[in-house]
């Protein structure tokens, strides 16, 4: 069984493009949490250097099509994908990962899959360029991509011999009730979910505290 969600990066007020996107993929690529780097593969990129390579495709884009992609651009998107506890190793989990992002993409964008182990349920984390790898071409988010990536999610599951969500629950339930677990998450799993979700939005250290307060975490 796995949850999955899809968010969009913006470059920062402020900020540099180029800092946007390695902010996010230095945190999911973060050794502490893949087993030193072991659980981190990539597709049409290398994955020690994918943020440049993100970025040159976008320049290369620009020059191909006279079009420049301003602030209120999509840089990559980045894909969530949860599994039940103890229900996946972190190698199948990642191989599940890369398999979803690359039927999602049609093959189409570069992408990173950084595999979490730091917690109590393996997760996977996905960030694909918005650009297309001809550089031709951008991503454009549809209004059923979060159910789309779903279902790829969910066939992908079945095939790998794992259980499926039968009625997955709306996005606005909480992370407990995704994960199908009969009690509510405890004060620290619901801090660890928030400083994970605003950690991968941030793209410095005074913008990762400013999402906490967004967030309602208080200095004590």
């Amino acid at each position: 069984m796995a949850t999955t969600w899809i968010k969009s990066l913006h470059v920062k007020k402020n900020k540099h493009r180029i800092t946007a996107v390695a902010a996010v993929i230095d945190y999911v690529e973060n050794p502490d949490k893949t087993d030193g780097g072991r659980l981190v593969s990539s597709y049409g990129c290398d994955s020690r250097v994918a943020d440049n390579q993100f970025m040159l495709a976008k320049k290369e884009y620009e020059h191909i099509t006279g079009r420049s992609q301003g602030r209120r651009d999509v840089l990559a998107y980045h894909i969530r994908q949860s599994f039940k506890p103890g229900e996946v190793s972190p190698e199948e989990a990642n191989e599940i990962g890369r398999q979803l992002a690359l039927s999602f993409t049609k093959g189409n964008h570069a992408f990173v899959v950084a595999t979490h182990i730091d917690r109590a349920h393996v997760h996977n984390h996905i960030i694909f360029n918005s650009t297309t790898l001809d550089c031709e071409r951008k991503f454009v988010d549809f209004k059923r991509s979060g159910k789309a990536i779903r279902r790829i999610s969910d066939l992908l599951c079945a095939e790998h011999g794992l259980s499926v969500i039968e009625n997955p629950a709306p996005s606005r339930e909480s992370y407990g009730d995704w994960l199908g677990e009969n009690k509510k998450p405890s004060h620290k799993e619901n801090l660890r979910r928030l400083i994970d979700e605003a950690a991968s939005v941030s793209a410095t250290f005074d913008d990762f505290l400013a999402k906490l307060r967004e967030r309602g975490c208080k200095r004590a």
